[in-house]
């Protein structure tokens, strides 16, 4: 089953084929109640960030179901706008005692600018708060270090001051907006691509294209959508607060032929349709 499959890093550190994602789940009940909902559905990747808020009510999840830590793997990321070697350092131990963890499976800086002011150049800020990363990585406190919503140039501007290739980039990756340009950049490179909003952030669950072809293999568009992101090698990251939908968005049991892959791979802006 897929939630007993792993991707394997560049490290050689095993990430588990699927994650749950936590984007937008900042009050603290609801972030605990989903939390214990996806490890009892047998999620053993939670992703997190210290931005959505819910690193201490996920923290006391995993504490109170009671799993033993090396059986998952926790991922956060660094605020969009730290941009500095100490500030790093600071917000990742924040980060570490919120949760109650001795160390973080994968740390991720959040984007290449802050979400206030996307765009701006942050260059000289990535390689600080990158090479901060990197010490914490040598140390053992974190296993597998990487980014998120990050462009070519903007891996490359980290590569080449630290001559160290992050293990993952996160990006928005769906039906009709896979990146394909930077998802083959980082796959050339080892780079794995997690895959947020899976779902188009909900907009692709009506898509009647999909729809067809979700019918052809007697499932739902949902798992469709998951499917196409494990196919093409991608951890996708699939957040919901119900029960029902966590333990389905686990449940992927089909396999989409190359026909339909090169169908679904061949769609622009599919969501919009």
């Amino acid at each position: 089953m897929i939630k007993d499959e792993d991707f394997i890093l560049s490290n050689g550190v095993k990430i588990p084929k699927i994650g749950f994602g936590t984007w937008q789940i900042a009050e603290f009940d609801s972030a605990y109640t989903s939390t214990i909902y996806a490890l009892k559905a047998g999620y053993r990747h939670i992703d997190s960030a210290y931005d959505y808020g819910n690193e201490k009510a996920i923290g006391k999840a995993i504490k109170d179901f009671g799993i033993e830590r090396k059986n998952l793997f926790i991922t956060t990321k660094l605020p969009s706008h730290i941009k500095t070697y100490d500030e790093t350092k600071k917000y990742f131990y924040e980060s570490l005692n919120s949760f109650g963890l001795d160390y973080i499976d994968l740390y991720l800086i959040h984007a290449p600018w802050p979400w206030t002011n996307i765009g701006l150049d942050c260059r000289q800020g990535n390689i600080e708060a990158f090479n901060a990363m990197i010490e914490l990585y040598n140390e053992g406190l974190i296993r597998a270090i990487g980014v998120s919503n990050f462009s070519i140039s903007d891996i490359k501007n980290i590569v080449a001051a630290t001559s160290f290739v992050p293990h993952v980039n996160q990006i928005r990756y769906f039906i009709g907006d896979t990146e394909k340009e930077l998802t083959n950049y980082c796959q050339k490179n080892n780079i794995l691509v997690e895959a947020y909003s899976p779902f188009a952030t909900g907009k692709i669950l009506d898509n009647k294209n999909i729809l067809k072809v979700a019918e052809k293999y007697n499932t739902t568009v949902a798992k469709v959508c998951l499917a196409f992101c494990l196919q093409n090698n991608t951890v996708p990251l699939p957040k919901s607060t119900h029960e029902d939908r966590i333990i389905s968005n686990l449940d992927i049991n089909i396999k989409i032929d190359d026909e339909d892959m090169k169908y679904l791979n061949s769609r622009s802006e599919e969501h919009t349709s």
